[in-house]
């Protein structure tokens, strides 16, 4: 199943994409895309219904993010061996987690804003992993049974605050719509190997990141599970769990966005991401 949410910032309705490409209204069904419509008891419910039955809306609707009410949005830094690489970094022992604010999430098509003073702000496709069953302590050959699905992130990023300003990277990371999520929510039943899908974003139709999840360092099982040992992960957390090479700050020289750029990003099977950029105006 494809799971969304559509409507104005803060009013979205849950809805399902079906078959033949319609956007079907959930209301009624579930309350919302969020960790309790994605238990197992909520996509349980979910599926035992005929999509094509439900009212049908307006495909021309704002899509919003694709889960709502996230309690942790938790990321992996540096977790493929090809982007270690392109920065020059070693290859993480154990995955590096760091928390983006909740607040920075947005719709895959909503606006960018870098953020005021910023002059190195870059992108990251990313595979997001959405929590639908709690885990705690789970061992790793459990671990994918608390998994609902998968979505796309940018992860997007400001460098100087991430590595220049001292402390951890969340400065860098948790900026206001630094977190677009969506378009679906893809069910993990319908992604045969996350360990195998290919991912690519564009800046101004320029391929900077063209890569697979194949060069993961640590694969999604492995996350869950290690993340498990530090905190529990409840239904509708999300875990964003790196990017493959082709950042800003791993060209050379170094690129980072602009007002007025448009981004586009897509991973196998989850939709595709269109961002615009815009300097803060606050």
């Amino acid at each position: 199943m494809k799971l969304m949410r559509v409507g104005a910032k803060g009013a979205e309705k849950p809805a399902i994409l079906a078959t033949d490409g319609t956007i079907r209204d959930l209301t009624g069904i579930v309350g919302d895309i969020d960790g309790a419509a994605l238990t197992p008891e909520g996509l349980a419910r979910i599926a035992a219904v005929d999509p094509m039955s439900l009212p049908k809306l307006d495909a021309g609707q704002r899509v919003g993010p694709c889960v709502g009410k996230v309690g942790k949005f938790i990321a992996i830094g540096l977790n493929y061996a090809d982007h270690a690489a392109e920065t020059n970094s070693p290859i993480p022992k154990e995955p590096i987690i760091f928390m983006k604010a909740t607040s920075c999430i947005v719709g895959p098509f909503d606006d960018v804003t870098i953020p005021r003073g910023s002059e190195k702000s870059d992108w990251e496709v990313e595979l997001g992993v959405v929590i639908g069953k709690e885990a705690r302590y789970v061992d790793e050959a459990d671990a994918m049974d608390h998994v609902a699905g998968y979505c796309v992130v940018n992860d997007l990023s400001e460098r100087a605050y991430q590595i220049e300003r001292g402390g951890t990277w969340d400065k860098g990371k948790g900026c206001d719509t630094f977190g677009p999520i969506g378009p679906w929510m893809v069910t993990r039943d319908e992604i045969a190997d996350p360990q195998n899908l290919s991912m690519w974003l564009d800046v101004d139709g320029h391929r900077y990141q063209n890569g697979s999840t194949r060069t993961m360092i640590f694969g999604v099982a492995h996350l869950v599970s290690y993340i498990s040992q530090f905190m529990s992960l409840q239904p509708g957390d999300i875990i964003t769990t790196g990017t493959p090479p082709g950042v800003g700050m791993g060209q050379k020289p170094q690129v980072y966005l602009k007002p007025g750029q448009t981004m586009r990003l897509s991973i196998e099977g989850l939709g595709e991401q269109s961002q615009t950029t815009f300097a803060y105006a606050g």
